[in-house]
């Protein structure tokens, strides 16, 4: 039997254990070029480590996940942060968990607008890219570089996500 995970909105607060939200935060903006651009500062960090490790930009493309969703694992990337920011202005959810010695704990989900990015900092627990109801394009930041980048947990009893309110 499942248990169903709340959806919450995704905001700086409640997202900042696991990295950034990248969004238009006029708190961070700053005119450059003459004034006519707003330049909205230093919105996350990239994190690499390890041999020949280098920042890369990829256009990732996700597939529409069917609702109701059964979660059965996480990932994470321990030697780099990744993120996700969305090129067709489409929400999508985020779904990420504490790391509970070496294990995801229970998962949170949110639900981010489609002018929101993630920053998922390195080594935090988190769901492959959720899309919601039509293929979607987003710009990825990661790391590139020798190394196993990548470690799964496959959970011994999904969870489940409703289909989101939009």
């Amino acid at each position: 039997m499942s248990r169903t995970l709340p959806i919450q909105p995704l905001t700086q607060a409640a997202f900042a254990p696991f990295g950034q939200v990248i969004e238009a935060d006029p708190a961070r903006m700053k005119f450059i070029n003459g004034g006519n651009t707003e330049r909205f500062h230093a919105l996350a960090e990239a994190e690499v480590s390890g041999e020949d490790a280098r920042v890369i930009i990829n256009i990732f493309r996700g597939q529409p996940r069917p609702f109701p969703y059964a979660l059965t694992m996480m990932e994470r990337h321990p030697f780099g942060s990744q993120s996700f920011s969305p090129l067709n202005g489409r929400p999508y959810l985020v779904v990420v968990s504490q790391d509970e010695a070496g294990r995801p704990g229970e998962p949170q989900v949110f639900l981010a607008r489609g002018d929101q990015g993630v920053n998922y900092r390195r080594n935090v627990w988190h769901h492959p890219l959720m899309t919601i109801g039509t293929v979607s394009d987003f710009l990825v930041v990661d790391r590139d570089g020798s190394g196993n980048n990548l470690e799964e947990f496959f959970y011994p009893q999904p969870y489940s996500i409703s289909e989101p309110s939009l």
